[in-house]
């Protein structure tokens, strides 16, 4: 077990060649490299099936033995300053990695056909891997500075992929308003990194807990510290527009997710926080749900949905419902992968049985109809709401039932031949 988790460093770095190679070799061989682009699948999805498999002998590792695994190297620039660059291996970290994995894998196998025709094949498929890597180096990331650096290339990413047809008015538009977006929420998250830094004299998550645990012991968090845990969790519930659902759904909100609960153990000693964390999540959860209702646009329609789903995670994490929430996350982002075909509506049922099934499995998951997995995830959540506050129960209940209905709205009008029209 240490002699796998000593090379664990390398999982971010394994699917990192194919963009610099991309890169390079358009820069030296640039027709060569043109003629053989549909080659470049096959590396992109051979590595990241690589660190799939690393991932998932790590995961069985903490399947047996539970055990958390942190290294750290030091650059001490003096004595004051001195700059900490590791990686920590623990279950939350083995499962973001084969959630990130394994949708990764069906995104670019799905890509290649996808994008065969598009001149910008080369241009995609690097910003996917570079897309990758960036979320690998999050969840692996040991402290908070490192946190903040991938998740800046995480929005690079986004903003390249959004504005991937930039001749096209309406996506250059969209990738402008993610950046701006992006810069607010992280300039939020910057404080808080620099105001605990500040109050505890470290990063690293081992050293925070460990400093937090004492602080709240002595009674000596004020309303600064409060405020700037408030920034963090506010950045926690900001993201970019996404390139298309199923990265929303998979990658994305799962960076939201996995920097509160790699945080919760912060959280968890302040209840204001984790009120905060339950309020947020519920307000989140209603207003995706009634967004999304009044969609007739099927990417606008999933993405108001992703939004409502996350509310459900977060009202999970601030029950201090953890294993919920992180079942939930795993559950829709695989019911929503099977919503990536439907990108023109009507006709399913006589042209694509195939993708009409797929479809409704995932329309039956996501609503939450037994046996499918949403059902135990989001029951799990709903059943621990009643405990927490009967108020959160019904209306966490309540839009559940609004879940259903925008989402057989949806099979409805894609399997009867109606089309819906972009407004």
């Amino acid at each position: 077990m240490e002699y796998t988790h000593q090379y664990s460093w390398i999982i971010p770095f394994i699917p990192f060649p194919v963009p610099m190679l991309i890169g390079m070799g358009l820069l030296l061989f640039p027709t060569a490299i043109k003629n053989l682009r549909r080659m470049w699948a096959f590396p992109s999805t051979l590595l990241l099936t690589i660190v799939m498999v690393f991932s998932i002998d790590l995961s069985i590792h903490q399947i047996n033995k539970s055990s958390i695994y942190q290294y750290v190297w030091s650059w001490t620039i003096n004595n004051d300053l001195s700059l900490e660059f590791g990686y920590l291996i623990d279950s939350l970290t083995s499962i973001m990695l084969i959630l990130i994995t394994t949708v990764g894998i069906l995104v670019l196998i799905y890509s290649d056909n996808y994008m065969s025709h598009d001149q910008g094949y080369l241009r995609f498929f690097a910003y996917m891997t570079l897309f990758n890597f960036s979320m690998l180096g999050l969840v692996t990331s040991s402290n908070l500075i490192q946190i903040y650096v991938f998740w800046e290339l995480v929005g690079m990413c986004s903003y390249l992929l959004i504005g991937f047809w930039f001749t096209r008015p309406i996506a250059a538009n969209a990738c402008q308003k993610a950046f701006v977006t992006n810069r607010v929420g992280d300039f939020g998250l910057l404080l808080g990194i620099l105001g605990l830094y500040w109050i505890t004299g470290s990063l690293e998550f081992r050293d925070l807990f460990q400093i937090i645990n004492n602080l709240i012991y002595k009674n000596e968090v004020n309303i600064f510290f409060l405020t700037l845990f408030a920034l963090l969790l506010f950045y926690a519930m900001e993201g970019p527009t996404p390139i298309s659902a199923l990265i929303h759904a998979a990658t994305m909100v799962a960076a939201g997710i996995f920097l509160v609960a790699r945080l919760i153990p912060l959280f968890i000693v302040l209840p204001i926080i984790m009120n905060g964390i339950a309020f947020i999540g519920i307000i989140t959860v209603v207003l995706g749900a009634t967004l999304a209702i009044a969609q007739k646009d099927i990417k606008k329609n999933l993405a108001y949905s992703t939004m409502s789903q996350l509310g459900y995670m977060m009202l999970a994490l601030g029950m201090g419902s953890y294993r919920a929430a992180l079942f939930h996350l795993i559950t829709h982002a695989y019911s929503k992968a099977l919503f990536q075909n439907m990108v023109l509506m009507g006709g399913l049922t006589k042209h694509l049985p195939i993708t009409k099934t797929s479809f409704l499995v995932g329309t039956l998951s996501l609503c939450g109809i037994p046996p499918f997995a949403c059902f135990w995830s989001k029951d799990e959540i709903l059943n621990d709401s009643w405990l927490y506050s009967p108020i959160f129960a019904i209306i966490a209940c309540s839009t559940a039932g609004l879940t259903a209905f925008y989402m057989f709205r949806l099979l409805v009008a894609a399997c009867q031949f109606l089309l819906i029209c972009h407004p």
